[in-house]
């Protein structure tokens, strides 16, 4: 019982080690920008033939992804909280325009 548990604190710290390496690398290949974006490698693979997420190919078999670009796609099409909405009439004030 007590060799199950320290494999099971090795294989912790095992992905500890490779999230904590991910997240230094500035470009991430296939596997790693599937596992940063937390999404099935066979899910990436139609985002990138669709085109639908920004990556490179530089020989023309293998992808390649920029972590800040991926960050950006990850952060597109925010959807506004209520307190965001109900702000945006406060924010435009015709009389203020009308004034300039």
């Amino acid at each position: 019982m007590e060799q199950e548990q320290v494999l099971q604190k090795l294989e912790q710290l095992e992905k500890l080690i490779v999230n904590q390496s991910i997240l230094q690398k500035p470009v991430l290949n296939f596997q790693e920008a599937s596992h940063y974006l937390e999404v099935s490698e066979s899910h990436l693979y139609k985002l990138t033939s669709k085109r639908a997420i920004p990556h490179f190919c530089p020989n023309g078999k293998k992808l390649y992804f920029k972590r800040d670009e991926l960050n950006e796609w990850l952060l597109r099409n925010k959807q506004l909280s209520v307190a965001e909405i109900e702000l945006k009439p406060q924010q435009y004030n015709p009389r203020k325009q009308a004034g300039k």
